[in-house]
């Protein structure tokens, strides 16, 4: 995979983030170095492993679904959102 000045700027406008231009080189050789260290691993020969499911003995251990509604915590979150309305959050839309 290739990173480059475009890809930056898309990962940039994804995330909401501002990335300044003499931060850019500092962040494409970062993301190169880890991408590279990724495809590292469809190196590493696992055929002889078998598949994992869990680490717990007898599978997880499952909770009941309760729903709990606390007004204060919820007033709260939405007072530090950026944007609100009618108790829902508002986001960019990030699919063109």
């Amino acid at each position: 995979m290739k990173i480059d000045d475009a890809l930056i700027d898309r990962l940039a406008k994804l995330s909401s983030l501002q990335i300044a231009d003499d931060k850019k080189e500092n962040l494409k050789s970062e993301l190169a170095d880890i991408v590279s260290f990724v495809e590292n691993l469809n190196e590493v020969d696992v055929s002889h492993v078998e598949a994992t499911f869990t680490t717990i003995a007898g599978g997880t251990r499952l909770r009941e679904d309760e729903s709990t509604h606390k007004k204060e915590l919820c007033d709260d979150i939405m007072k530090h959102a950026p944007k609100v309305e009618d108790n829902y959050f508002i986001v960019p839309a990030i699919i063109e």
